[in-house]
């Protein structure tokens, strides 16, 4: 059996994630999703909590036939020892895939087999795009899996990213 480890916020999950996912599926049996920055929310940047990411992952991933795992991992601001942080936050896994440089680095440095895929539409499927798409009200519903658009639905999602993006008086953005 094999089970492969991949992480990022998805902040929100996307259909380039769900692609990415997809892909990895043929490689492996099992497979780990961690919730990067899992401490962080109510941002522009960061506007849901690991729990609601969790959830949207969940509900994206429910017809899939591959046995996920959806594991929070908090920030840890010293590289050096990140994949061990990663390592101890997850269940064992064989190979990591990423495409961000940073993490294929540090997991190659721990000895760990890193794995890259094509990203899928990246110009458009991208987690920025997707939320300031959210904030002007736009079509962002056709970058994400329909379970993702029940999950803001539900939660306010829309109105929650709206209102932290606001300016403060000084003209600064949160």
């Amino acid at each position: 059996m094999t089970r492969g480890f991949y992480i990022g916020r998805f902040q929100p999950f996307h259909n380039g994630h769900l692609n990415m996912v997809e892909q990895i599926a043929g490689d492996v049996d099992e497979l780990v999703l961690g919730i990067g920055s899992a401490g962080d929310s109510h941002t522009t940047r960061n506007p849901f909590t690991a729990g609601e990411r969790i959830m949207m992952i969940t509900k994206a991933l429910v017809d899939y036939d591959l046995v996920t795992y959806a594991v929070p991992i908090e920030d840890l601001e010293r590289n050096s020892v990140w994949v061990s942080h990663v390592q101890s936050m997850s269940p064992d896994f064989d190979v990591a895939y990423s495409n961000n440089p940073l993490v294929i680095q540090l997991f190659r440095e721990a000895g760990v087999e890193v794995r890259q895929s094509p990203m899928f539409n990246r110009e458009v499927l991208e987690g920025t795009e997707v939320r300031e798409r959210m904030i002007e009200d736009g079509d962002w519903q056709s970058l994400v899996p329909e379970a993702v658009v029940e999950v803001v639905d539900e939660i306010s999602g829309i109105e929650r990213l709206q209102m932290v993006s606001e300016t403060d008086s000084n003209g600064n953005r949160r």
